[in-house]
């Protein structure tokens, strides 16, 4: 079984489907950490992210073995790495060499401990309109800009980083632009997928909702 959910920058896609992954014992994959990954090591090796030569080598490089400890390296979630993600996403020679490895990652489910699992969540940009069309359950879970800058304000405040609300909105404007606007595989929610704004919701409510349809669809 897959399950794909996609959304925008802290909009909860995240907590949802790590949640859902949990609950139901299914393999969980963050592919906006392979962006991430990809975005961070060529930074991290003096180039830049835009380069598309530089970041393709390092997108073919990844193999399936080294997806846990990309995911929980912390280093890949500040935002240096967010940053750099958005823009070696937009290189489609990127998204061709990490589309294969998501989609098998998907069809082969594989647990943290090295166990098959009876089925996958995806969380990303794309995952129901490219990578998974097939998908079994399609959510494209998304907040008001505010909303989600608010959150991701917050969350850097509490690393014990200096920034504010207004660069905080501006950069999110900033990339949302950039991730809906590419020519390959724009962010937007597939025609069938499920549609939850979190703005107003709490973390149980959309996690319910998310079960409830899995559940129906087992």
């Amino acid at each position: 079984m897959i399950v794909a959910i996609d959304g925008p920058a802290a909009a909860g896609k995240g907590t949802l489907a790590k949640n859902v992954a949990k609950h139901f014992n299914f393999a969980y994959l963050d592919t906006g950490s392979l962006y991430r990954a990809v975005g961070l090591t060529v930074l991290n090796q003096g180039g830049d992210p835009s380069d598309e030569k530089i970041a393709t080598k390092v997108a073919e490089e990844f193999e399936v073995k080294d997806i846990f400890a990309i995911m929980n390296n912390p280093e890949i979630r500040n935002e240096r790495a967010g940053s750099a993600a958005s823009k070696v996403s937009v290189i489609p020679a990127v998204r061709k060499a990490l589309f294969d490895f998501q989609r098998n990652f998907a069809e082969n489910p594989i647990l943290e401990n090295g166990q098959k699992a009876k089925g996958s969540v995806l969380d990303g940009r794309d995952i129901g309109t490219v990578v998974c069309p097939d998908a079994d359950v399609k959510l494209f879970v998304t907040a008001s800009t505010e909303v989600r800058a608010k959150r991701r304000y917050l969350e850097q405040k509490e690393k014990g980083l200096d920034v504010t609300l207004e660069a905080t909105i501006a950069d999110m404007k900033i990339r949302d632009e950039r991730d809906s606007s590419r020519s390959t595989a724009p962010l937007k929610p597939a025609d069938d997928a499920v549609i939850l704004d979190t703005s107003e919701m709490s973390i149980d409510e959309v996690f319910g909702i998310a079960v409830k349809m899995v559940e129906k669809n087992q």
